[in-house]
């Protein structure tokens, strides 16, 4: 999306009083735009399919599902949505599932209100943001799942993860590296499997833990 553009958010959460507040903080800032809200999957799966906002803000536990499930609905349906989970739930396997389902971010709703906001544009821009006590449950996750076998990244591998880590579009990291964006989503995709990750989010979590 062009940065002079508002970033239109879809607020997902079943307390409306949380939507409310929420829709203050967010509008607060000039470069985002909350243009529509649910407090189920069910409302949200219509309003996002009526919408088709850059970001839905989703909450996990929902009356007729979960946020996960609703993650995974929406990517499903509108694949260039992003999905920042806002949650005071962090246990591992909720944090792991919705990563896996699809997520671009996934913060706890201590999270600082600038910040917030800051996150919101950072993920409709390309980026992947994760709370540190998140990042550090997916890092021990992956070190788990690969302690027997650690890759060594190439140095255009390494300057490709600090750039996805650093919130770059595919389109920028294209422009920084003279490259074509399809050959970038090919190098990507070849990244990923090096290091046992699927997505963006999971790529920051492990160029957090690299020297």
């Amino acid at each position: 999306m062009s940065e002079d553009q508002p970033v239109r958010v879809f607020l997902v959460d079943d307390h409306k009083v949380v939507r409310i507040g929420l829709r203050t903080l967010l509008s607060d800032s000039p470069l985002i735009r909350v243009i529509g809200e649910a407090g189920t999957v069910g409302e949200a799966m219509a309003g996002c399919a009526q919408l088709n906002p850059d970001v839905v803000l989703m909450d996990i536990r929902l009356p007729d599902g979960t946020g996960v499930e609703g993650t995974r609905r929406i990517k499903a349906l509108l694949p260039a949505t992003r999905v920042l989970i806002l949650t005071s739930y962090a246990d591992d396997e909720t944090i792991l599932n919705a990563i896996e389902a699809g997520a671009d971010g996934y913060l706890l709703k201590e999270v600082d209100n600038l910040d917030l906001a800051a996150a919101v544009i950072h993920v409709a821009r390309g980026g992947a943001m994760l709370d540190p006590s998140v990042a550090r449950r997916i890092l021990n996750q992956h070190r788990a799942e690969s302690a027997a076998s650690k890759p060594s990244l190439s140095a255009q591998e390494q300057r490709l993860l600090d750039l996805v880590a650093g919130g770059c579009t595919n389109k920028e990291i294209a422009e920084t590296l003279g490259l074509g964006e399809n050959t970038v989503r090919n190098y990507l995709s070849r990244l990923y499997q090096k290091l046992h990750v699927s997505n963006r989010a999971q790529a920051v979590a492990v160029h957090q833990a690299r020297p």
